[in-house]
């Protein structure tokens, strides 16, 4: 194989910009791990008293990210995030103004390998999300197996990603006076083992748990179409029946996260590596849907909703396809 090497002569806002997707990539497959090992390392050392006082905060701390979480903006408006913007480009795009006063749901499409449309937007204020939509506070959920990871915990929450169940889903939705935004990436870790450069397939057709919370609390239901997401890593063939996609969806089931095989580019070379793709994402935030309260919504009730969701987000994509660079003949499937 032949590698195509950087050159040297980079400018430098490129080579921060591609440091800065470098700390996130780290920080997606390997902060975690290496929070655990400080932790218990620490316990080894003079230092022992910092897990331990860790410890003892930790288990008063419990139910913060089942409450809210604890968000830190100087984080979410740090400069780096700025720089890993710059890098693809990434912007939030508003379709229709979103009354404040309400709390909605978004749905997010697709997932992509690492949803990094989803985290830049929502968990950064990196492309303005509070100019946007001033009045609203996002509220990303996230796999429950990360809020039990000492340290990384509550890196994670300072973003505002909140445990993705169901408890966590009702504390958000409840809070009086409208504002929160809870946004859920309905294909989740399934879907991202189709996540490829040109697909538009959806993991959707049997996913209505957020249709029945949307009913339950009657609160807006809000379809988000996330341009360019898939075209951000290459992704080692696995079709179904191979013994690598049952391997992946056996890990799938029994530690809930999926583990893709994805590639893309290196730090100093285009050829193999990591490191995403420089191509654009456009997040576009559709109108949202009105849903009438119901505490215990029939089977009918909330199959009909799922269906106007879908149209609505087939009507999203079909209105700005062309805008973004897709094929006037590629639509959306759902399965």
């Amino acid at each position: 194989m032949k590698i195509e090497f950087a050159p040297l002569a980079v400018p430098l806002q490129r080579r921060l910009q591609t440091a800065s997707v470098l700390q996130w990539i780290f920080s997606f497959l390997g902060l975690a791990q290496c929070s655990i090992v400080l932790f218990a390392g620490l316990l080894f050392t003079r230092f022992w008293l910092i897990s331990v006082l860790y410890a003892i905060w930790w288990a008063w701390d419990w139910e913060t990210p089942s409450k809210g979480g604890r968000r830190v903006h100087c984080i979410r408006n740090a400069v780096i995030w700025r720089y890993m913007r710059d890098y693809f480009p990434i912007t939030l795009v508003k379709t229709v103004e979103l009354d404040p006063t309400k709390n909605y749901i978004f749905g997010f499409h697709p997932h992509g390998v690492l949803v990094a449309g989803a985290f830049l937007n929502f968990c950064t204020e990196a492309t303005g999300f509070s100019k946007i939509f001033p009045g609203l506070t996002p509220h990303l959920m996230m796999l429950n197996l990360w809020f039990r990871v000492p340290f990384f915990r509550d890196y994670v929450m300072s973003g505002g990603l909140i445990p993705s169940d169901k408890e966590t889903a009702s504390y958000i939705l409840k809070k009086p006076g409208g504002g929160n935004v809870l946004i859920i990436a309905v294909g989740g870790a399934q879907e991202a083992l189709d996540a490829r450069p040109g697909a538009f397939t959806l993991l959707l057709a049997n996913r209505k748990g957020f249709v029945r919370l949307a009913l339950t609390h009657g609160v807006p239901l809000v379809p988000v179409f996330s341009f360019g997401e898939n075209e951000l890593f290459d992704q080692v063939e696995n079709p179904k029946g191979s013994w690598l996609r049952w391997t992946q969806e056996c890990l799938q089931k029994v530690m809930g996260i999926s583990l893709p095989l994805f590639h893309a580019r290196g730090v100093f070379q285009y050829s193999f590596g990591l490191i995403p793709y420089r191509r654009p994402i456009h997040t576009v935030v559709g109108k949202p849907i009105q849903v009438e309260k119901k505490l215990s919504p029939s089977p009918e009730e909330v199959d009909e909703l799922h269906e106007k969701y879908m149209e609505e987000l087939s009507k999203l994509f079909e209105e700005h396809k062309l805008k973004y660079h897709v094929p006037e003949d590629q639509h959306l499937s759902f399965i």
